[in-house]
């Protein structure tokens, strides 16, 4: 008998939450077949099967385990079953359908099978919307946006009628809701934190985007979007600025030479910042792949520990739900985050001349006991100033001022 125990997976981490099974009582696994989900204060893993067996279940769904704990055990000398599957092979292919089976209209698939956008995701796990209670517009009944947007509108609601109940729904909260709570308190009680303001004239982003946006994907795989132009236009600024890519260690300031930007991603259980290392360094098309693979990573539960720490500055977007302004939290220990929001056609003085153009706000917050509001408000107008004129990010300065040396 093989006893498969919650193995260590990180240094600060001494108890996870076992999940979810995916194997039942008496089951038979392969080896190294994922027999469970086991979450921890900063991510989502899987336990695999050390040896081909039987499965005997010790630990139940929702139990807090300690590292080392005993979560089930594999009967390494059971028989297998008469056509289970090999490792790593698919499951075997159900019988063909009758003839007068095969006539019939394909039946629509579950509701909670159905596909969603991202940003349909993220809001469908932030209200607690269950997908089958939301009709999609999209192709193939894919669910958008303005579905989830609409079946909260309608919640409660049916056939015409408010349905009213008094009910209470306990729910246990999961480690990486306890961390989040705990460490947006601690970001509130133990910084001096500080929050300003700007906005930015997305004009030139918004022609840059239209202009290349089909021969970049074409070149690089990727689509061009917002975050690489805040990510990269973030990493310049804070190499001017090296005090908000500083942080607070005891007596000492700890300076950085090296952006490592965390990307809040809204994820099925929680708000992660998983963090793409050496930003400054890299091409927009390499932060697009990068924010692409993180976020993808984000929404299966498949995120490292080592994937979500270090980072050295933050950027979160919360224009994707809609947000026109607020004030970030700062995800210590770092000292600052940049917060965006959504991008709204406003009336503008351009020139002495009211023009309609798209803008949006920036917030800053940061820890003043680190960061001045020179720093901070210098920091802003220069990734204000870069992303204005994109062209900047490629030396810094503009073309004509670096060829008269000005």
């Amino acid at each position: 008998m093989i006893e498969i125990k919650v193995p260590t997976v990180g240094e600060s981490i001494s108890e996870v939450t076992l999940v979810k099974w995916l194997k039942k009582e008496g089951d038979y696994a392969n080896r190294d077949e994922v027999l469970c989900e086991l979450e921890s204060e900063k991510a989502t893993f899987e336990l695999t099967a050390e040896q081909a067996g039987t499965l005997h279940i010790v630990a139940e769904e929702n139990a807090t385990l300690k590292i080392g704990d005993l979560a089930c055990t594999i009967d390494e000398t059971a028989a297998k079953p008469a056509g289970a599957p090999a490792a790593g092979a698919p499951a075997a292919a159900p019988a063909a359908p009758k003839a007068e089976k095969a006539a019939e209209a394909p039946k629509a698939a579950p509701q909670s099978d159905v596909k969603a956008s991202p940003v349909a995701n993220a809001i469908m796990s932030d209200k607690q919307v269950n997908a089958a209670d939301v009709k999609g517009s999209g192709a193939q009944g894919r669910i958008m946006k303005q579905d989830v947007l609409e079946a909260i509108n309608n919640a409660g609601k049916r056939g015409g009628a408010a349905a009213f109940t008094r009910e209470d729904k306990v729910q246990k909260m999961s480690n990486l809701r306890k961390t989040i709570s705990r460490r947006l308190v601690e970001a509130k009680n133990s910084t001096a934190m500080l929050t300003t303001f700007n906005e930015v004239d997305m004009t030139r982003i918004m022609e840059v985007r239209k202009l290349y946006k089909d021969s970049f994907k074409e070149s690089h795989g990727v689509n061009l979007g917002f975050m690489s132009f805040f990510t990269r236009a973030c990493s310049m600024a804070l190499l001017e600025w090296p005090a908000v890519n500083a942080y607070i260690d005891g007596d000492s300031l700890i300076y950085h030479d090296y952006c490592d930007i965390s990307i809040a991603v809204s994820a099925p259980k929680g708000l992660v910042v998983p963090v793409i290392r050496n930003a400054e360094s890299l091409s927009m098309a390499g932060i697009e792949q990068k924010v692409v693979e993180l976020a993808k990573k984000a929404r299966d539960n498949k995120l490292t520990p080592d994937e979500m720490a270090g980072g050295t500055f933050t950027i979160t977007n919360g224009g994707v739900f809609g947000s026109l302004m607020s004030t970030p939290i700062i995800n210590i220990p770092q000292s600052a985050i940049l917060g965006m929001h959504k991008i709204q056609d406003r009336p503008m003085a351009i020139n002495g001349k009211v023009e309609i153009r798209p803008m949006m706000y920036l917030a800053l917050s940061y820890d003043h006991r680190i960061i001045d509001g020179r720093e901070s408000v210098g920091f802003l107008v220069r990734v204000k100033e870069l992303l204005e004129n994109p062209e900047l990010m490629l030396i810094g300065k503009d073309p004509v001022k670096a060829l008269l040396e000005l």
